[in-house]
């Protein structure tokens, strides 16, 4: 059983757990039970620190002063997220990546390098 811990009493609930069964805070989104509800802490606001706010594509009503909503992106997540994609994708993680994949033939074209400087040194 993956467990979590509720944001209102911090007792271990079933991660899957629509509401807390120690106080009955809702743990999920209404109706759909298999998205997070995000709740914001002490007295900022997700909308200072999401993603779609800052881009200006949000139309959640309680907008610019939601404390819960199902669809936050935070931030700094997400420009590490998009970092990581991009260094996924340079040129160096390329060649490392393909490296990994052909190490035996890597290996072949070296051993076929040292015969040929032996072959090329003895004549």
């Amino acid at each position: 059983m993956d467990t979590a811990t509720c944001p209102r009493c911090h007792q271990p609930v079933n991660s899957q757990a629509v509401t807390c069964p120690h106080c009955g805070t809702q743990l999920k989104a209404y109706g759909h039970p298999g998205i997070p509800l995000h709740r914001a802490t002490g007295k900022e606001y997700l909308c200072d620190t999401c993603t779609y706010h800052a881009d200006d594509t949000c139309n959640f009503p309680q907008r610019p002063f939601a404390k819960e909503c199902i669809l936050y992106q935070n931030i700094e997540e997400s420009k590490q997220e998009l970092q990581q994609q991009r260094y996924a994708s340079s040129f160096g993680a390329t060649v490392k990546s393909w490296m990994k994949r052909n190490q035996a033939l890597l290996l072949l074209l070296a051993l076929l390098f040292i015969c040929l400087i032996i072959a090329l040194s003895t004549s």
